[in-house]
């Protein structure tokens, strides 16, 4: 827990309902969110937080309600940013998830080649390669943490291939990845000092120049710094955009894969007849991977901001208002999905959830997301009979990126 993790009421009814503020890191890693999440549903499901360390703001917390802001980008711009937080004045690193149509459309084209159904049909076969590997050279029946072993290490090898970073400097992306979260200004996790992130943030965009310039001087290929140092609408981009972008594509194919590879552990461990399902029909796999994105919800949120006054559930919002979709909140809406609290991997309909979100900013990794854990699922499941939860997780300090930070397993073989 971080040193400046306060003690928070277990009780969400022990708070005024109009003190409640969900936008606190110390909910999530004290994993005390969802029984706030599920107050605000019923009794106030279009909350307004009068006080904050980010200033007022929207909680949404109903899954119809999060469809219709995300779908409506006329409306909730996601300019000027996607977190509660604002970027600092004089650090600002704009990129296409925080622009509207069409700016946000040529760049995000740009990219898109680079997670196309013929990219994901040629890295398929390397994931499967790798995950083999990592997961071949595990210690079978010792303690050891699943996050460093396996979920970090398995995503960090995914990014080096998405961008063809150099291998033997992996390392830095994940690295680079939580730092860049690591800003109290955005998400509430004060885990270093803010000039000393500014400075590796330079140091990474400087590392990711020198590539960019070896590409730029070379034919297209589809990996990511080739499409967007060639990309008609993203190759003249100034030093604070292109830092801005590699955030964005950095953060999102580190987060959602390595906290639901983690989670997909915590949910089957705390669920066991839901492991013994799997053990009895594979077949199960894919519908598993979507429960799981569903359960951990990587992301807690993405914000909006109200380009114009308008009315949510009898609401007036006004113009300038940041409103915070929760997708961990509409995630577990129990008028919409049945049981959510439950961990179900034969559950009908597994994809319709919140976890890529939706509109013209729904996750363009979402299929390489789900095809990554797939892969890694079966591989896991050829080897190890359990994979063994030995000790609580530890959790992320953030209000944004849901994740694990610590995972002591044990595994048993086949």
């Amino acid at each position: 827990m971080s040193e400046a993790a306060s003690v928070l009421p277990r009780d969400p009814y022990s708070v005024p309902l109009d003190q409640i503020d969900m936008s606190l890191a110390d909910l999530y890693q004290q994993n005390l969110h969802w029984t706030y999440f599920e107050r605000l549903r019923k009794e106030d499901p279009v909350h307004y937080c009068a006080n904050s360390p980010f200033g007022p703001y929207w909680s949404i917390t109903k899954f119809d309600d999060i469809l219709y802001v995300d779908k409506n980008h006329e409306i909730f711009s996601s300019e000027p940013a996607i977190t509660i937080g604002d970027f600092a004045e004089d650090f600002e690193t704009p990129n296409f998830i925080v622009m509207d149509p069409p700016d946000h459309d040529v760049r995000r084209r740009t990219v898109t080649p680079g997670v196309s159904p013929a990219t994901l049909a040629d890295l398929e076969p390397v994931i499967r390669q790798r995950a083999g590997k990592i997961l071949d050279e595990l210690p079978v029946g010792e303690t050891f943490d699943w996050v460093d072993k396996v979920s970090i290490e398995l995503t960090t090898q995914m990014l080096a291939t998405l961008f063809d970073f150099p291998f033997e400097d992996r390392h830095l992306l994940p690295y680079w990845s939580d730092i860049m979260m690591a800003s109290e200004d955005l998400t509430g996790s004060a885990q270093i000092d803010e000039e000393e992130r500014r400075k590796i943030m330079l140091d990474c965009v400087a590392y990711f120049e020198r590539l960019w310039k070896e590409r730029a001087a070379q034919p297209p290929k589809n990996d990511f710094i080739s499409l967007l140092a060639h990309g008609e609408h993203t190759k003249n981009m100034d030093r604070m955009e292109f830092l801005g972008t590699l955030f964005l594509l950095i953060v999102g194919g580190n987060d959602t894969t390595r906290n639901s590879i983690s989670g997909g552990v915590v949910a089957l461990n705390d669920n066991p007849d839901q492991y013994q399902k799997l053990r009895d029909n594979p077949g199960l796999l894919p519908s598993m991977v979507s429960e799981i994105i569903r359960y951990q919800t990587p992301l807690t949120h993405m914000r909006r901001t109200a380009t114009q006054d308008t009315v949510l559930r009898g609401k007036k919002i006004s113009a300038g208002d940041k409103v915070v979709m929760w997708y961990a909140s509409g995630n577990r809406d129990e008028e919409i999905i049945d049981n959510p609290n439950s961990f179900n991997i034969e559950r009908d309909n597994a994809r319709h959830h919140l976890s890529f979100g939706f509109g013209v900013h729904r996750c363009m990794g979402n299929r390489l997301a789900e095809m990554q854990l797939r892969t890694v699922w079966e591989e896991i499941m050829n080897r190890f009979h359990t994979v063994e939860m030995v000790g609580e997780p530890v959790l992320v300090h953030s209000n944004f990126v849901k994740g694990i930070a610590e995972l002591p397993v044990i595994v048993h073989a086949v």
